[in-house]
């Protein structure tokens, strides 16, 4: 598998259908700004007389005014006054920095979608259908002219007999994933550079001045790494995609009917208590917890050539091509979660069937199943189903116990279901704090309480203390 655009693509667009450019006035009227902005024309004058838009009394507006006037839409949203937002500005150039953020080659000239769709050669149907794909929610109907670029290689690539629904699919995929890497710049920026500037006594310009130089050596690392994690990610998919093409060569696996529809291992996999845990502990402790829980989670998924689909909170949701796989990851992960000090029960369920691939995300009845499996298991349970150990009777070293049938919320009929056990590995057994969750070695133990002859055992004062109070509250 070859992606076969490149970057220099974007340069090799089409003028429009007639070979004419469609040029646009580099100034705006404030009728012009009013439209784009969706703001009234009078409320427009205010923002300008406070020195938020606009060049002083000069009756035009630059392309930039869109970007600063759409600023100030979203301070007011948030509740700040105008006066306040205009105080901010004039004493940290507090607009400026943000637009030079977002756009540090300036901001272009803006065209219609009717015009970008004449420049490009594509009709203005299916741009629209692309912008709402990879641009939700946007407000303006116009195009800069990065914009332009991008949809050029779009048209490029549905000219080279690329299906618009795959292209489209692809776009929500980048659009998703990378804003989500924009978000973790700008906060993880602002939490850990902007913040400890300003707590270290800077502020006014000399803050601004000071963020800025931060930034000026963090920016020329991003679209290197964005590469370097694109090409890595890359080389790993060609080799499954090379996998699958030969699978399906050879018969191992039977051609799919529709298009994205695979045979996959479902894995989730989540902490038994945490939900107790956090409440009990706080958040700072339970992110603790959990930033390790991903790290081994993350580092078996890798080594047993899975993939890590979705987070949410502490469960995970993993795809693998071969159900031996899936278990063998489910266990170690097991494993290696018991071995920690001081750290909650793992559970996880796992199904094989065909699934469908959408957007980046595997769906289907089948991903149904593996999740409810997840929430039947106790804690330090694999659970699989009848699929899964057909599919994994070879694996050496694990034992399937049978559960008998049962039946799974939502899923209408029963299921033959099985423990997943190392058949190598003894578990040992461990004292769980009855307040937070938490599993205890001997030597982890913090407090110990007697009641009715049987020994409770704490991971700290605070929760013997909270269960002493729960006790007592009770009784009464």
């Amino acid at each position: 598998m070859r992606f076969p655009y490149t970057v220099e693509v974007l340069e090799r667009i089409p003028t429009t259908s007639t070979g004419a450019h469609v040029m646009m006035s580099q100034d705006l009227s404030i009728t012009e700004l009013a439209q784009q902005t969706g703001e009234p024309e009078e409320r427009l004058r205010a923002w300008q007389s406070l020195g938020l838009i606009g060049r002083g009394d000069i009756p035009k507006f630059a392309p930039v005014d869109v970007e600063r006037a759409r600023l100030v839409q979203l301070f007011l949203r948030w509740g700040v006054s105008l006066e306040r937002i205009a105080q901010v500005d004039r004493a940290e150039r507090f607009i400026d920095h943000y637009v030079d953020t977002i756009f540090p080659r300036g901001v272009s000239r803006a065209y219609s979608l009717a015009e970008a769709a004449d420049r490009v050669g594509l009709p203005l149907a299916e741009v629209r259908r692309f912008w709402e794909a990879s641009l939700p929610g946007e407000q303006a109907q116009t195009a800069t002219e990065d914009d332009v670029r991008m949809l050029g290689s779009l048209k490029l690539a549905l000219d080279a007999g690329f299906p618009e629904e795959a292209l489209l699919q692809m776009m929500r995929v980048y659009s998703d994933a990378l804003e989500r890497v924009a978000e973790a710049e700008a906060r993880l920026f602002h939490f850990y550079v902007h913040e400890r500037l300003r707590a270290a006594g800077h502020s006014g310009t000399d803050l601004v001045d000071k963020t800025n130089a931060a930034q000026d050596l963090l920016t020329p690392l991003v679209e290197p790494a964005i590469l370097f994690f694109h090409r890595r990610g890359l080389a790993r998919a060609a080799r499954e995609d090379a996998v699958l093409h030969l699978a399906e060569e050879t018969g191992l696996l039977t051609t799919a009917e529709i298009p994205g529809q695979l045979a996959a291992a479902t894995v989730f996999v989540d902490l038994s208590s945490f939900t107790p845990l956090a409440d009990t502990m706080g958040d700072l402790a339970a992110t603790r917890v959990l930033e390790r829980f991903s790290i081994l989670v993350r580092e078996e998924v890798h080594r047993w050539e899975g993939r890590v689909v979705k987070q949410v909170g502490d469960a995970f949701m993993l795809v693998f091509s071969r159900a031996s796989s899936a278990v063998a990851c489910a266990l170690t992960i097991e494993r290696r979660v018991a071995a920690e000090p001081q750290f909650p029960a793992v559970r996880s369920g796992i199904h094989w069937g065909r699934v469908l691939y959408r957007e980046g995300d595997y769906v289907g009845s089948n991903v149904n199943i593996a999740a409810r499996l997840v929430g039947e298991a106790r804690r330090h349970q694999v659970l699989v189903t009848a699929a899964v150990r057909t599919e994994s009777a070879q694996l050496p070293g694990v034992d399937f116990l049978p559960l008998g049938k049962r039946r799974l919320k939502g899923v209408a009929e029963l299921l033959e279901l099985f423990e997943a056990r190392s058949s190598e590995v003894e578990r040992q057994e461990r004292l769980v704090d009855p307040i937070c969750g938490m599993e205890l070695g001997p030597a982890e133990v913090a407090a110990r309480l007697t009641l009715a002859g049987k020994e409770v055992a704490f991971c700290s004062e605070g929760c013997l203390r909270r269960f002493v109070a729960e006790s007592e509250q009770s009784v009464g």
